[in-house]
């Protein structure tokens, strides 16, 4: 076996190592440097307009969250009344484009209880109760009168003789309305409670003014300029009831 010419296995040496040399430098080439998405993105204020409740502005905020991309950040600053969104401008003008759907003025309706009491057939005297209603929101109204009720006696040992103690309950009509604009419509969320002060009976031994309640909760749909019974209660002790109707009017 004959032996390698020294010369070009010196040759052959050099000529690997120069191979190895090259392959370390491509593979430790650093890669240029990618920019960072984040780094586009814009920061902007939104000013609610007519979003005023609480609830009103969060549901904006759930809409554009749910609807933008999640890389967005878009943040509710109630003492503001803003919202606050970064995110990169084609995001930015989407939003803009929800929230002027969104954040617009809601009707105003006026809301007419009508509470008629009836003898059969006789319509003895009604009442009626108008509200300003915002769609959306809670509205209420009262009517009260403070009626005393004895509620315990005492001496105090001296000339004035006995005192007598009294408390004092609400007799009276309250409302509690909420409304709801529907494409046809609307519905009508209502709470009416009315107290009234009863003579007691004249053999009862305590003669103290006996307190009736009358309650009638539900929802309603109603149309614009239907009335519309919303139910209809017995008087305890007598032979007469009271219709409640309801009435809903758009205000300019």
């Amino acid at each position: 076996m004959k032996l390698c010419n020294p010369t070009l296995v010196a040759a052959l040496a050099l000529t690997l190592a120069a191979g190895s040399l090259a392959a370390q430098t491509i593979t430790s080439t650093t890669p240029p440097n990618h920019p960072n998405p984040r780094d586009s993105f814009l920061q902007r204020t939104f000013y609610l307009k007519y979003a005023f409740q609480q609830n009103d502005a969060n549901e904006i905020v759930t809409a554009l969250r749910n609807t933008l991309s999640p890389d967005d950040r878009v943040y509710l600053l109630p003492s503001q009344n803003s919202i606050v969104m970064r995110a990169p401008q084609e995001e930015i003008t989407l939003a803009e484009k929800i929230l002027s759907e969104l954040d617009r003025p809601k009707k105003t309706y006026r809301v007419t209880y009508t509470l008629t009491e009836m003898d059969g057939t006789k319509r003895l005297g009604s009442q009626r109760f108008a509200m300003v209603l915002v769609s959306g929101q809670k509205t209420s109204l009262k009517q009260n009168s403070r009626v005393p009720i004895v509620t315990g006696s005492y001496s105090s040992g001296n000339s004035v003789g006995v005192q007598t103690q009294f408390t004092y309950v609400d007799a009276g009509i309250n409302f509690e309305a909420t409304l709801d604009e529907l494409s046809n419509g609307a519905r009508l969320r209502s709470l009416i409670d009315q107290s009234t002060a009863v003579a007691p009976d004249k053999d009862a031994a305590l003669q103290q003014p006996v307190m009736r309640h009358l309650t009638l909760e539900g929802a309603s749909f109603l149309a614009t300029g239907k009335p519309l019974v919303l139910g209809s209660m017995d008087i305890p002790g007598s032979n007469r009831r009271l219709d409640v109707e309801v009435v809903m009017e758009p205000l300019p």
